[in-house]
């Protein structure tokens, strides 16, 4: 993608254009500075040109530093540095994070390893950092070399522009087959002290998280210690980035990262707060959400909501089975109330279920109950509901008190195209 705001008409993925996902937000939300924290992206030609793509953020000394990650086997060198640093870092000391768009830097061999140092290193010379203190994520194709140096020659340039209100373009330079750029924010009460969370993130497609997903940076001027940042964060994830699917493909970039710099002025979070995390769910939710609207071809916003199983475990299974199911989702796609596709999706799950106990619901309509369809179903009815861009599939077990939500999208000819273009 280009510098310039996202058009409604088209914006460039690979050799191609694509129109701005439909489901898209109005535009970016003006997301304020955090004390302690700069940003600054540039265009240095990673893989396609007048693109910005490599973003610096530089997070002040007295900091703390939350992750999670993706469990891939096959994970990146970036990812296996992060989740190798992270347990030895330090408050007096500030971080850096390095992103870059175009190229995964997976599947590159020990020269991955070593590409991941030398940008590690070179982040740190510019901003008189421990290498240690230095995350880097590497988002595009997988098995093509990084070219490293043109990232390392422009990180003494995005050092000295580094601004804490470039938070817009460092947003667009971690995009890779997105179509906007995503971002959120939220002010929480803490005793007295106004703190602010905000973050930004990227995905459109490989999206079906383990652990982590796509690529997620948030911020906050909250004082927080790391353990309590990380018990926080971990939890946040599983009900947020962890509970989307676009095409139920896990990443091997997969990283979220979460930095306090403590500047807001209240008592120190040393135990997980429910104020902080309720307000950090809004901002990890809200992220989450844009990047299922924006999943590659999307025309539809799905919920899948799941209550009545034998247990929380047994809900998620035969949720993400529906999620994932490219049957539900092409229905989805072409605005067919084929609820046949649901039971399916049910049945096949691993999960405990009793054909003649389960309820289906799209949005408020009655579908299919006590093993048959219901005596009140209306095929127009739901034919009609399923035109709309926000669509609910309630499915109640009636076996227990499990429950599980994730959302989805449809899964449309438009996949098909901006995968088939993406290397191009």
């Amino acid at each position: 993608m280009t510098d310039d705001a996202p058009s409604k008409v088209a914006v460039a993925i690979g050799g191609a254009k694509y129109a701005v996902s439909p489901l898209a937000p109005a535009g970016f939300p003006d997301l304020p500075a955090i004390n302690g924290v700069r940003f600054a992206a540039g265009a240095v030609g990673v893989r396609y040109k007048n693109r910005v793509d490599v973003m610096l953020a530089h997070i002040a000394a007295g900091s703390t530093m939350a992750g999670v990650f993706t469990r891939s086997a096959t994970r990146s060198a970036a990812v296996l540095d992060g989740q190798a640093k992270l347990p030895h870092l330090s408050a007096d000391k500030g971080f850096a994070i390095v992103v870059n768009s175009g190229n995964a830097n997976t599947f590159t061999g020990k020269r991955g390893v070593t590409d991941v140092e030398v940008i590690a290193q070179a982040a740190a010379d510019a901003l008189d950092l421990p290498v240690g203190h230095v995350f880097t994520s590497s988002t595009g194709v997988i098995g093509e070399p990084l070219p490293a140096q043109k990232i390392t020659d422009a990180l003494p340039d995005l050092a000295a522009a580094l601004d804490a209100g470039a938070t817009e373009p460092a947003a667009r330079a971690i995009m890779t087959t997105d179509t906007f750029p995503k971002g959120a924010v939220v002010r929480v009460d803490l005793d007295g002290v106004a703190v602010t969370i905000m973050g930004f993130a990227k995905g459109s497609g490989m999206i079906a998280p383990d652990m982590a997903t796509m690529l997620g940076y948030i911020f906050t001027d909250a004082a927080v210690t790391q353990d309590a940042l990380q018990e926080m964060l971990s939890a946040t994830n599983k009900v947020s980035f962890n509970a989307v699917t676009v095409d139920s493909d896990t990443s091997t970039s997969d990283t979220v990262l979460l930095a306090a710099t403590g500047r807001a002025g209240n008592l120190p979070i040393t135990q997980p707060d429910d104020g902080f995390q309720a307000g950090l769910q809004v901002v990890m939710q809200d992220l989450a959400h844009q990047i299922v609207r924006d999943g590659e071809g999307a025309t539809k916003f799905v919920e899948v909501r799941v209550t009545g199983a034998d247990s929380n475990a047994d809900a998620e299974k035969i949720a993400r089975s529906i999620a994932n199911s490219p049957l539900v989702k092409t229905a989805l796609a072409g605005e067919d109330p084929n609820w046949g596709r649901v039971v399916m999706a049910v049945g096949k799950s691993g999960a405990k279920a009793d054909r003649d106990l389960l309820t289906i619901r799209f949005g408020d309509i009655l579908v299919a109950e006590n093993g048959w369809i219901a005596e009140s179903y209306s095929e127009d009815a739901a034919a009609a509901y399923m035109k709309q861009q926000e669509i609910l599939i309630d499915v109640d077990l009636g076996l227990g008190t499990g429950t599980a939500t994730v959302w989805t999208c449809d899964l449309t000819h438009g996949y098909i195209q901006i995968n088939a273009d993406y290397r191009s």
